[in-house]
């Protein structure tokens, strides 16, 4: 995988509707790059907002961060986990959540899930995203 190619490539079967926000396979070859998941507080450890769409943003923020350690970006990004506490918020918070996504992200929609769960370990966390990137191997 080479120029182009060496960005991660969206698989979607013949004949299926491209989905909205995500894509439904990614295909990658090179370095892989785990990221734990991050939560929407800053470097410092604190949180600047209890709003969901807020923390979506700082947290893809610092998986941005943490992709830049690497030499990479955003684009090398094949698969992203949401978990977050509140369906119905993060359906209320949509519109916001997704500007939010584009800042940080812009279009580039890797497989994606999101997951709502009970709580998550630090008590004023909304949303924690888990990432996985694949940056190229050198020529």
């Amino acid at each position: 995988m080479t120029g182009d190619n060496a960005l991660p490539r969206i698989l979607l079967p013949d004949g299926w509707p491209r989905p909205k926000g995500y894509s439904q396979g990614m295909m990658a070859r090179g370095q892989q790059i785990f990221i734990a998941g991050q939560i929407g507080w800053d470097a410092d450890g604190k949180f600047h907002s209890t709003r969901l769409a807020d923390q979506v943003r700082q947290a893809l923020l610092n998986i941005i961060a943490i992709l830049a350690d690497a030499g990479a970006t955003p684009a090398h990004i094949v698969r992203l986990t949401w978990f977050v506490t509140s369906r119905d918020e993060y359906y209320e918070q949509l519109a916001e959540i997704g500007a939010a996504y584009r800042t940080a992200m812009g279009k580039h929609y890797p497989a994606m899930s999101v997951v709502q769960v009970v709580a998550l370990m630090e008590k004023d966390a909304r949303v924690e995203i888990e990432a996985t990137a694949v940056l190229p191997d050198a020529d």
